[in-house]
This record gives C-alpha cells, sequence and structure tokens, in this order.
C-alpha cells in the first residue's frame, strides 16, 4: 500500500492560552489518497473533506460543541471483467454530517497543546457507481443509491498557537464506527482506523 502525505511547514510565533468561557470557531480541510496494487489489479482512492465546528469552552480543558463535515471520495479500481477485458470501474461518493463533540486539551508547551475530539452524529450520503459493460464498445452501466446512518469518531491531533488565541491544527487520522441504511435494504457498518493515511489541517480561533 503506498500512501500520499501531504504535511503544510509554517513557522509559527508568539503564544496565547485559550481561556474557559470562550468560545472555540474552526474549520478544517482533509485529505485522502491510498492506492493498493495487486498483478493487473489496481485501486485508486482520493478523499476529501471540510470540516467546521463551533464550541464553548467550559473549563482549561474541555470544550463543548456542534461539528459538520461535507465532503466526497473517488475510487477507481482497475480490473479484468467477465469478458477478459482490462476496465476501469469508478465509485464516487457524496456525503454530510452533523452532531455534537467535546475536546480534551492537555498543553505540552507555552506553543504546542495536544487535544482529542470526540464526537458522535448523523451522516447522509449517496454512492454513485460506473462499471463498464463487459464487452465492445463498453457503454458505462451507472448506479445510484442513497443513505444515512450514524458514526462516532475519536481524533487526536496537535494545536500551536500563533498568536492571541488564533492556531494550527494537524491530526493525521483516528479511528471509529459509523453505519450506513441504503436504499433497497442494503446496509454497510464499518470500523476504521487510519492513523497515517489522512492528513487534516485547520485553523481555530477563541473569541
Amino acid at each position: 500500500m503506498k500512501k500520499k502525505l501531504i504535511i503544510l511547514a509554517l513557522a509559527m510565533f508568539g503564544y496565547a492560552n485559550a481561556q474557559k468561557g470562550t468560545f472555540l470557531v474552526m474549520g478544517s480541510v482533509g485529505f485522502e489518497s491510498v492506492k493498493n496494487s495487486f498483478g493487473v489489479n489496481e485501486t485508486k482512492n482520493n478523499v476529501f473533506t471540510f470540516s467546521p465546528k463551533v464550541g464553548y469552552q467550559v473549563n482549561d480543558n474541555w470544550t463543548f460543541g456542534i461539528e459538520a463535515s461535507v465532503g466526497g471520495s473517488k475510487e477507481e479500481t482497475l480490473t479484468v471483467n467477465g469478458g477478459g477485458f482490462l476496465v476501469t470501474n469508478t465509485t464516487k461518493n457524496t456525503g454530510v454530517s452533523v452532531g455534537p463533540f467535546a475536546r480534551y486539551t492537555r498543553p505540552i508547551s507555552e506553543i504546542f497543546s495536544a487535544y482529542v475530539d470526540m464526537g458522535i452524529g448523523f451522516q447522509s450520503g449517496k454512492v454513485t457507481n460506473e462499471s463498464p459493460a463487459p464487452f465492445p464498445p463498453f457503454p458505462t452501466l451507472t448506479t445510484t443509491s442513497k443513505g444515512d446512518g450514524i458514526y462516532v469518531g475519536v481524533t487526536p491531533a496537535i494545536f500551536i498557537n500563533v498568536k492571541k488565541n488564533f492556531g494550527l491544527n494537524f491530526s493525521i487520522g483516528g479511528l471509529g464506527y459509523e453505519t450506513f441504511n441504503y436504499d433497497g435494504g442494503s446496509d454497510n457498518n464499518r470500523f476504521y482506523l487510519n492513523f497515517g493515511q489522512t492528513v487534516n489541517i485547520g485553523i481555530s480561533k477563541n473569541f
């Protein structure tokens, strides 16, 4: 498995402690790119997400609020079909989620802090599969399914103070469990652990 990670290196300065009784506003973007090869079969999967959060810091360690996420993915699978031809099957996912979250933060130094976000909520999405017909001229066969479900996730991350309660947030994955119930009675339940496969970069501000 080959993993591509994009990490932004920045110079930071200054220091400020987020105080209890303040409001947290945060937004992050995430990207995941995975490529698997098995003989002539090859799978490429690219995922992009945008996740805003708003919370209230009740004390120096705990923040509670609402989180949301919108995103999409595209998976391309190169394989030999039933007719013996090498074809590419494409699966596209789009989705949105929303729910409450809790954050526990511990300072590491005057600049760095470590925190863990724990969230649970509702999600919905659409899956579109595009598969070529088994014989030339290979017209595309398209199917679409819609579904919804719940998610539970735990994400550790690093916060870097920049100036006056403004900072940068970095994470490289987490763990969780999610369910999806699709049209027609199809269910998809999965546990995931994607440390090192996902990069999330965000900015946050306490007011």
